[in-house]
């Protein structure tokens, strides 16, 4: 197998491809500045703020996000003996990306992101810096194509050993008119059984009236409409699979190891929870 191609040299905001709009927010940008990044513009820093205005807790929220992965690519290399990961929804490169975390745990993990912002594919480089045993590749794809990904990601992990599929904060960016539980349910049978499903997504029901304004703030500025979700909702992507403990719970409290950014007591709207298939 080997690595899918990226070219050309890191780029700053100040040298966008010709393709990057930067008059309307990307939510891989506002995401950025919530992280505390600089790869963001001022129409992104506009719609991160209004967002922040409607849910102050939104920044320790996305933290906790990151957190979470942190964790769960841990779990998912040091006891589930996952070495290949598809992380979709990659957004620009932070501490502990995918690759960073699996690697350190095992040299040989090989990882795949995926996204669709002109920005990312810019610091795709920064992405694909990796241990020599294993391989990192970044993809150029839309997660409402599965097909492409899967045949994409083919060159670079094996499809029929089991593998990690990595939807952070992503799947509501997929309206419910796009059917994001068949998105996920092409991806997930075309990997091998011991695979995994590893989810985060924004809650509709954690402090729904802060969140339903931070959505409707963010959807006035995005071109992409976000629609957050109750856990009912959420849960529904992991049909068919065995949901490992302590199952769909706010992102903080997926077994926490004590370095959370938000305490155990406060709520954070987000659920998360990692399934295996069969």
């Amino acid at each position: 197998m080997t690595n899918f191609p990226v070219t050309g040299e890191p780029q700053s905001p100040t040298s966008e491809p010709a393709d990057l709009d930067i008059s309307v927010a990307h939510p891989a940008r506002v995401y950025d500045y919530w992280l505390g990044g600089k790869d963001n513009f001022a129409a992104d820093r506009e719609a991160a703020e209004q967002a922040i205005a409607a849910n102050p807790m939104i920044v320790p929220a996305v933290r906790t996000n990151r957190s979470f992965l942190r964790r769960a690519v841990r779990y998912l290399t040091g006891e589930a003996g996952i070495r290949q990961f598809l992380d979709i929804g990659t957004g620009l490169p932070s501490a502990n990306n995918t690759h960073q975390v699996a690697q350190a745990v095992a040299p040989e993990s090989r990882i795949v992101y995926v996204d669709n912002d002109p920005i990312v594919l810019v610091h795709a480089r920064a992405l694909l810096t990796g241990t020599r045993e294993g391989a990192t590749a970044y993809l150029d794809a839309d997660l409402r194509d599965p097909g492409s990904i899967l045949d994409k990601a083919a060159k670079t992990i094996d499809l029929s050993q089991p593998t990690a599929l990595m939807l952070l904060a992503t799947l509501q960016l997929i309206p419910d008119d796009a059917k994001p539980q068949e998105i996920v349910a092409e991806l997930m049978n075309a990997l091998a059984p011991g695979s995994y499903l590893v989810i985060s997504h924004p809650a509709s029901d954690i402090l729904p009236e802060a969140m339903a304004e931070m959505q409707r703030r963010l959807n006035e500025h995005q071109r992409e409409i976000t629609t957050f979700r109750p856990r009912a909702e959420v849960s529904k992507f992991f049909d068919g699979l065995d949901v490992i403990e302590p199952g769909l719970v706010q992102v903080h409290r997926w077994r926490p190891d004590g370095d959370d950014v938000v305490p155990q007591e406060q709520d954070v709207t987000g659920w998360c929870a990692i399934a295996r298939k069969s």
